[in-house]
Protein backbone atom coordinates (compact mmCIF):
# COMPACT_ATOMS: atom_id res chain seq x y z
CA UNK A 1 0.00 0.00 0.00
CA UNK A 2 1.06 3.42 -0.60
CA UNK A 3 2.44 5.49 1.88
CA UNK A 4 1.30 8.71 0.46
CA UNK A 5 -1.73 10.42 0.71
CA UNK A 6 -2.59 12.60 -1.82
CA UNK A 7 -3.81 16.38 -0.91
CA UNK A 8 -5.20 17.95 -3.62
CA UNK A 9 -5.68 21.72 -4.20
CA UNK A 10 -8.79 23.54 -2.76
CA UNK A 11 -11.39 23.80 -5.00
CA UNK A 12 -13.94 26.92 -5.38
CA UNK A 13 -16.80 25.27 -6.24
CA UNK A 14 -17.94 21.62 -5.62
CA UNK A 15 -17.43 19.06 -8.51
CA UNK A 16 -20.49 19.36 -10.56
CA UNK A 17 -21.44 17.11 -13.83
CA UNK A 18 -25.21 18.14 -13.84
CA UNK A 19 -26.38 21.86 -13.38
CA UNK A 20 -29.99 22.07 -11.81
CA UNK A 21 -31.80 21.72 -14.97
CA UNK A 22 -29.65 18.48 -15.96
CA UNK A 23 -27.76 19.71 -18.40
CA UNK A 24 -24.10 17.99 -19.19
CA UNK A 25 -21.36 20.70 -17.31
CA UNK A 26 -18.25 20.11 -18.72
CA UNK A 27 -14.64 22.13 -17.58
CA UNK A 28 -11.44 21.00 -17.24
CA UNK A 29 -11.56 20.22 -14.08
CA UNK A 30 -14.28 17.54 -14.19
CA UNK A 31 -12.89 15.86 -17.38
CA UNK A 32 -11.76 12.97 -14.62
CA UNK A 33 -14.98 12.56 -12.77
CA UNK A 34 -16.94 12.86 -16.76
CA UNK A 35 -14.71 9.60 -17.43
CA UNK A 36 -16.08 8.18 -14.40
CA UNK A 37 -19.58 8.74 -14.99
CA UNK A 38 -19.37 7.50 -18.29
CA UNK A 39 -19.65 3.72 -16.97
CA UNK A 40 -23.07 4.81 -15.83
CA UNK A 41 -25.41 3.32 -18.60
CA UNK A 42 -28.54 4.71 -19.93
CA UNK A 43 -29.94 1.93 -17.97
CA UNK A 44 -28.02 2.33 -15.08
CA UNK A 45 -28.84 6.30 -14.31
CA UNK A 46 -32.50 4.80 -15.20
CA UNK A 47 -32.31 2.06 -12.53
CA UNK A 48 -30.51 5.53 -9.68
CA UNK A 49 -33.56 7.82 -10.99
CA UNK A 50 -36.35 5.12 -10.27
CA UNK A 51 -34.16 4.42 -6.66
CA UNK A 52 -34.15 8.12 -5.57
CA UNK A 53 -38.14 8.14 -6.26
CA UNK A 54 -38.94 4.79 -4.79
CA UNK A 55 -36.95 6.04 -1.08
CA UNK A 56 -38.64 9.45 -1.36
CA UNK A 57 -42.33 7.89 -1.71
CA UNK A 58 -41.39 5.51 1.12
CA UNK A 59 -39.85 8.20 3.06
CA UNK A 60 -42.98 10.81 3.03
CA UNK A 61 -45.48 7.49 3.35
CA UNK A 62 -43.09 6.99 6.70
CA UNK A 63 -43.97 10.42 7.78
CA UNK A 64 -46.93 9.86 7.73
CA UNK A 65 -47.32 6.62 9.41
CA UNK A 66 -45.52 8.77 12.37
CA UNK A 67 -48.41 11.29 12.48
CA UNK A 68 -51.26 9.01 12.39
CA UNK A 69 -49.24 6.91 15.85
CA UNK A 70 -47.96 4.16 13.78
CA UNK A 71 -44.09 4.98 14.33
CA UNK A 72 -42.14 6.34 17.58
CA UNK A 73 -40.24 8.56 15.64
CA UNK A 74 -39.15 8.97 11.37
CA UNK A 75 -35.93 10.60 10.02
CA UNK A 76 -36.38 11.81 6.76
CA UNK A 77 -34.19 12.20 3.92
CA UNK A 78 -36.28 13.98 1.39
CA UNK A 79 -33.40 15.95 -0.65
CA UNK A 80 -30.53 14.63 0.28
CA UNK A 81 -31.99 11.35 -2.36
CA UNK A 82 -29.03 12.58 -4.70
CA UNK A 83 -25.98 12.48 -3.03
CA UNK A 84 -26.57 8.92 -1.56
CA UNK A 85 -28.13 6.88 -4.94
CA UNK A 86 -24.54 7.72 -5.87
CA UNK A 87 -22.67 6.86 -3.06
CA UNK A 88 -24.48 4.13 -3.34
CA UNK A 89 -23.60 2.69 -6.75
CA UNK A 90 -20.25 3.74 -6.39
CA UNK A 91 -19.78 0.90 -3.90
CA UNK A 92 -19.06 -2.53 -4.66
CA UNK A 93 -20.68 -5.47 -3.68
CA UNK A 94 -17.52 -6.98 -1.34
CA UNK A 95 -17.53 -3.24 0.53
CA UNK A 96 -19.31 -2.54 4.11
CA UNK A 97 -21.19 0.45 5.28
CA UNK A 98 -21.63 1.94 8.07
CA UNK A 99 -24.83 4.14 8.10
CA UNK A 100 -26.54 6.82 10.61
CA UNK A 101 -30.24 7.01 10.24
CA UNK A 102 -31.06 8.89 7.58
CA UNK A 103 -29.33 6.52 4.80
CA UNK A 104 -32.72 5.09 3.92
CA UNK A 105 -31.82 4.79 -0.09
CA UNK A 106 -28.59 3.32 0.55
CA UNK A 107 -30.23 0.71 2.80
CA UNK A 108 -32.65 -0.23 0.30
CA UNK A 109 -30.05 -0.22 -2.62
CA UNK A 110 -28.04 -3.29 -0.22
CA UNK A 111 -31.27 -5.08 -0.02
CA UNK A 112 -32.79 -4.22 3.14
CA UNK A 113 -36.81 -4.18 2.80
CA UNK A 114 -38.69 -1.39 3.68
CA UNK A 115 -40.53 -2.68 6.64
CA UNK A 116 -37.37 -3.81 8.06
CA UNK A 117 -36.55 -0.03 8.00
CA UNK A 118 -39.94 0.54 9.51
CA UNK A 119 -39.64 -1.90 12.37
CA UNK A 120 -36.73 0.20 14.10
CA UNK A 121 -39.05 2.96 13.94
CA UNK A 122 -41.86 1.24 15.65
CA UNK A 123 -39.88 -0.63 18.20
CA UNK A 124 -40.56 -3.90 16.48
CA UNK A 125 -36.49 -5.24 16.25
CA UNK A 126 -34.33 -5.21 18.73
CA UNK A 127 -31.10 -3.20 16.51
CA UNK A 128 -32.13 -3.85 12.86
CA UNK A 129 -31.22 -6.44 10.20
CA UNK A 130 -28.21 -9.35 9.73
CA UNK A 131 -25.42 -7.38 7.23
CA UNK A 132 -24.78 -11.32 6.30
CA UNK A 133 -28.30 -10.92 4.33
CA UNK A 134 -27.65 -7.29 3.18
CA UNK A 135 -24.42 -7.35 1.46
CA UNK A 136 -22.58 -5.65 3.78
CA UNK A 137 -25.06 -2.95 5.04
CA UNK A 138 -24.65 -2.33 9.01
CA UNK A 139 -27.18 -0.98 11.32
CA UNK A 140 -28.35 2.19 11.74
CA UNK A 141 -26.56 3.77 14.27
CA UNK A 142 -29.05 6.42 16.00
CA UNK A 143 -25.61 7.92 18.40
CA UNK A 144 -24.32 10.66 17.22
CA UNK A 145 -20.87 9.78 15.22
CA UNK A 146 -19.64 6.61 16.74
CA UNK A 147 -20.00 4.95 13.84
CA UNK A 148 -16.75 6.70 12.33
CA UNK A 149 -15.13 5.12 14.52
CA UNK A 150 -16.71 1.40 14.11
CA UNK A 151 -16.32 2.14 10.49
CA UNK A 152 -12.49 3.17 10.84
CA UNK A 153 -11.66 -0.45 13.39
CA UNK A 154 -13.27 -2.52 11.12
CA UNK A 155 -11.45 -0.90 7.84
CA UNK A 156 -8.26 -1.76 10.16
CA UNK A 157 -8.93 -5.22 10.11
CA UNK A 158 -9.76 -5.17 6.67
CA UNK A 159 -6.44 -4.50 6.05
CA UNK A 160 -4.51 -6.72 8.69
CA UNK A 161 -6.58 -8.83 7.44
CA UNK A 162 -5.34 -8.75 3.82
CA UNK A 163 -8.60 -8.17 2.24
CA UNK A 164 -7.30 -4.61 0.21
CA UNK A 165 -4.27 -3.45 -0.91
CA UNK A 166 -3.91 -6.15 -4.27
CA UNK A 167 -4.50 -3.92 -6.50
CA UNK A 168 -7.59 -5.38 -7.76
CA UNK A 169 -10.80 -3.36 -7.32
CA UNK A 170 -13.08 -5.56 -7.94
CA UNK A 171 -11.88 -8.22 -5.27
CA UNK A 172 -9.97 -5.54 -2.79
CA UNK A 173 -12.62 -4.37 0.14
CA UNK A 174 -13.27 -0.62 1.23
CA UNK A 175 -15.31 0.86 3.86
CA UNK A 176 -18.05 3.47 3.84
CA UNK A 177 -19.26 5.54 6.92
CA UNK A 178 -22.19 8.06 6.18
CA UNK A 179 -23.03 10.92 8.83
CA UNK A 180 -23.78 14.30 8.84
CA UNK A 181 -22.13 17.85 9.47
CA UNK A 182 -23.92 17.76 12.80
CA UNK A 183 -21.81 14.30 13.73
CA UNK A 184 -18.60 16.31 12.33
CA UNK A 185 -18.47 18.33 15.04
CA UNK A 186 -18.45 14.97 17.56
CA UNK A 187 -15.26 14.09 18.99
CA UNK A 188 -15.39 10.66 17.28
CA UNK A 189 -15.85 11.78 13.87
CA UNK A 190 -12.42 13.28 14.47
CA UNK A 191 -10.62 10.29 16.38
CA UNK A 192 -12.09 8.24 12.98
CA UNK A 193 -10.20 10.57 11.06
CA UNK A 194 -7.00 9.83 12.95
CA UNK A 195 -6.90 6.13 13.15
CA UNK A 196 -7.96 6.05 9.30
CA UNK A 197 -4.90 8.67 8.55
CA UNK A 198 -2.56 7.08 10.44
CA UNK A 199 -3.08 3.48 9.88
CA UNK A 200 -4.14 3.77 5.90
CA UNK A 201 -7.24 2.24 6.53
CA UNK A 202 -9.71 1.37 3.54
CA UNK A 203 -12.11 3.87 4.32
CA UNK A 204 -14.25 6.94 3.00
CA UNK A 205 -15.93 9.45 5.10
CA UNK A 206 -19.55 10.16 3.22
CA UNK A 207 -20.39 13.50 4.83
CA UNK A 208 -24.12 14.80 3.61
CA UNK A 209 -23.54 18.64 5.01
CA UNK A 210 -27.38 19.26 4.97
CA UNK A 211 -26.77 22.67 6.37
CA UNK A 212 -28.26 22.08 9.45
CA UNK A 213 -27.50 20.04 12.73
CA UNK A 214 -30.92 20.01 14.13
CA UNK A 215 -31.29 23.79 14.68
CA UNK A 216 -27.40 24.80 14.32
CA UNK A 217 -26.54 25.66 10.92
CA UNK A 218 -23.22 24.05 9.87
CA UNK A 219 -21.63 27.83 9.56
CA UNK A 220 -21.62 27.95 12.69
CA UNK A 221 -20.63 24.41 13.53
CA UNK A 222 -17.01 24.82 11.29
CA UNK A 223 -15.67 28.44 10.37
CA UNK A 224 -13.83 26.07 7.74
CA UNK A 225 -15.31 24.03 4.91
CA UNK A 226 -15.56 20.03 6.45
CA UNK A 227 -13.36 18.81 3.46
CA UNK A 228 -10.54 21.26 3.69
CA UNK A 229 -10.72 20.04 7.86
CA UNK A 230 -10.29 16.03 6.54
CA UNK A 231 -7.34 17.37 4.85
CA UNK A 232 -5.50 18.40 8.08
CA UNK A 233 -5.98 15.34 9.10
CA UNK A 234 -4.01 13.81 5.96
CA UNK A 235 -7.08 12.06 3.73
CA UNK A 236 -8.05 13.07 0.61
CA UNK A 237 -10.99 15.08 0.00
CA UNK A 238 -13.36 16.13 -2.24
CA UNK A 239 -16.02 18.23 -2.67
CA UNK A 240 -19.22 17.31 -4.57
CA UNK A 241 -22.68 18.59 -5.38
CA UNK A 242 -24.49 16.35 -3.47
CA UNK A 243 -27.60 17.07 -5.49
CA UNK A 244 -25.95 15.87 -8.19
CA UNK A 245 -26.05 11.94 -8.59
CA UNK A 246 -23.45 11.46 -11.16
CA UNK A 247 -20.71 13.10 -9.42
CA UNK A 248 -21.42 11.62 -6.13
CA UNK A 249 -21.21 8.56 -8.30
CA UNK A 250 -17.97 9.49 -9.47
CA UNK A 251 -16.34 11.28 -6.54
CA UNK A 252 -17.06 8.60 -4.28
CA UNK A 253 -16.03 5.39 -6.84
CA UNK A 254 -12.86 7.07 -7.25
CA UNK A 255 -12.43 7.52 -3.32
CA UNK A 256 -13.31 3.84 -2.97
CA UNK A 257 -10.75 2.98 -5.36
CA UNK A 258 -7.99 4.72 -3.95
CA UNK A 259 -9.01 3.92 -0.42
CA UNK A 260 -8.53 -0.19 -1.41
CA UNK A 261 -5.04 0.77 -2.04
CA UNK A 262 -4.33 2.70 1.71
CA UNK A 263 -5.67 6.10 0.84
CA UNK A 264 -8.54 6.77 3.00
CA UNK A 265 -10.59 9.71 2.02
CA UNK A 266 -13.52 12.41 2.64
CA UNK A 267 -16.22 13.23 0.81
CA UNK A 268 -18.23 16.14 1.31
CA UNK A 269 -21.88 16.18 -0.11
CA UNK A 270 -23.00 19.62 -0.79
CA UNK A 271 -26.92 19.28 -0.05
CA UNK A 272 -30.08 20.45 1.76
CA UNK A 273 -32.47 18.54 4.61
CA UNK A 274 -35.74 19.44 3.01
CA UNK A 275 -37.83 18.76 5.38
CA UNK A 276 -37.37 18.17 9.68
CA UNK A 277 -33.88 16.58 11.27
CA UNK A 278 -36.96 14.16 12.42
CA UNK A 279 -40.60 14.38 13.01
CA UNK A 280 -39.91 16.08 16.39
CA UNK A 281 -38.24 18.88 15.30
CA UNK A 282 -40.32 22.09 13.85
CA UNK A 283 -37.85 23.69 10.76
CA UNK A 284 -40.04 26.39 10.40
CA UNK A 285 -38.73 28.12 14.12
CA UNK A 286 -35.19 28.24 12.84
CA UNK A 287 -34.69 28.50 8.82
CA UNK A 288 -36.48 30.80 6.19
CA UNK A 289 -38.80 29.38 3.61
CA UNK A 290 -36.66 31.56 1.09
CA UNK A 291 -33.80 29.44 2.15
CA UNK A 292 -35.78 26.37 1.81
CA UNK A 293 -37.56 27.34 -1.45
CA UNK A 294 -34.04 28.06 -3.20
CA UNK A 295 -32.75 24.53 -2.40
CA UNK A 296 -36.06 23.11 -4.07
CA UNK A 297 -35.26 24.19 -7.26
CA UNK A 298 -31.92 22.22 -7.08
CA UNK A 299 -33.81 18.87 -6.08
CA UNK A 300 -31.63 15.73 -7.36
CA UNK A 301 -34.63 13.96 -8.59
CA UNK A 302 -35.73 16.65 -10.66
CA UNK A 303 -32.41 17.55 -12.12
CA UNK A 304 -31.50 13.47 -13.04
CA UNK A 305 -35.29 13.07 -14.42
CA UNK A 306 -34.62 16.07 -16.88
CA UNK A 307 -30.83 14.39 -17.72
CA UNK A 308 -32.81 11.43 -18.49
CA UNK A 309 -35.68 13.23 -21.19
CA UNK A 310 -32.15 14.71 -22.29
CA UNK A 311 -30.84 11.19 -22.61
CA UNK A 312 -33.93 10.13 -24.60
CA UNK A 313 -36.22 8.89 -22.06
CA UNK A 314 -40.09 9.80 -22.31
CA UNK A 315 -42.15 11.28 -20.00
CA UNK A 316 -44.21 8.04 -20.01
CA UNK A 317 -41.37 5.59 -18.27
CA UNK A 318 -40.93 8.27 -15.85
CA UNK A 319 -44.28 8.52 -14.83
CA UNK A 320 -44.45 4.85 -14.90
CA UNK A 321 -41.91 4.73 -12.16
CA UNK A 322 -43.84 7.55 -10.07
CA UNK A 323 -46.83 5.00 -10.38
CA UNK A 324 -44.77 2.28 -8.59
CA UNK A 325 -42.83 4.17 -6.43
CA UNK A 326 -46.67 5.45 -5.09
CA UNK A 327 -47.79 1.35 -5.39
CA UNK A 328 -44.48 -0.05 -3.22
CA UNK A 329 -45.24 2.60 -0.71
CA UNK A 330 -48.79 2.03 0.16
CA UNK A 331 -47.57 -1.69 0.11
CA UNK A 332 -45.16 -1.64 2.64
CA UNK A 333 -48.29 0.75 4.46
CA UNK A 334 -50.62 -2.31 4.57
CA UNK A 335 -47.84 -4.75 5.17
CA UNK A 336 -46.37 -2.98 8.81
CA UNK A 337 -50.01 -2.27 10.13
CA UNK A 338 -50.90 -6.13 9.64
CA UNK A 339 -47.58 -6.91 10.85
CA UNK A 340 -47.45 -7.94 14.67
CA UNK A 341 -44.28 -7.39 17.25
CA UNK A 342 -41.69 -9.42 18.07
CA UNK A 343 -41.95 -11.46 21.44
CA UNK A 344 -40.75 -9.79 24.01
CA UNK A 345 -37.94 -12.16 25.16
CA UNK A 346 -36.72 -12.22 21.48
CA UNK A 347 -34.39 -9.75 22.90
CA UNK A 348 -32.22 -12.40 24.44
CA UNK A 349 -31.87 -14.65 21.22
CA UNK A 350 -29.76 -12.18 19.89
CA UNK A 351 -26.59 -11.19 22.42
CA UNK A 352 -24.81 -13.87 21.69
CA UNK A 353 -24.27 -16.13 18.77
CA UNK A 354 -24.31 -19.17 20.56
CA UNK A 355 -26.49 -19.89 23.66
CA UNK A 356 -25.38 -18.45 26.45
CA UNK A 357 -26.32 -19.55 30.21
CA UNK A 358 -27.23 -16.26 31.58
CA UNK A 359 -29.34 -15.25 28.49
CA UNK A 360 -30.96 -18.26 29.10
CA UNK A 361 -31.48 -18.08 32.71
CA UNK A 362 -32.86 -13.99 32.02
CA UNK A 363 -35.10 -15.63 29.36
CA UNK A 364 -36.86 -18.04 32.17
CA UNK A 365 -36.74 -15.15 34.24
CA UNK A 366 -39.08 -12.43 32.36
CA UNK A 367 -41.40 -15.33 31.36
CA UNK A 368 -42.28 -16.25 34.78
CA UNK A 369 -42.54 -12.43 35.84
CA UNK A 370 -44.68 -12.44 32.54
CA UNK A 371 -46.97 -15.62 32.97
CA UNK A 372 -47.63 -14.01 36.57
CA UNK A 373 -50.26 -10.93 35.07
CA UNK A 374 -52.05 -13.99 33.63
CA UNK A 375 -54.82 -12.36 31.79
CA UNK A 376 -54.34 -9.04 33.04
CA UNK A 377 -51.70 -8.35 30.54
Amino acid sequence: MSAGTAIRARAAEPIRLLDEDGRIVETDENAEHHALAAQLSTDDRLAMHREMVATRAFDIEAGNLQRQGKLGLWVPSLGQEGGQVGAAWATRPQDTIFPSYREHLIALHRGVEMLQILDIFRGARHGGWDPLETQGMRIYSLVIGTHALHATGYAMGVRLDGRCGTGDAEADEAVVAFYGDGAASQGDASEGLVFAASYEAPVVFFVQNNKWAISVPSSRQSRFPLHERARGFGLDAAWVDGNDPLASFAVTRRMLDAARQGRPGYVEADTYRMGAHTTSDDPTRYRDDAEVEAWRRRDPIARMAAHLRELGVDDAALAAIGEEATEAAADVRRRMLAAGGPASDDIFDHVYSEPHPLMVEQKRALGEFEASFGDER
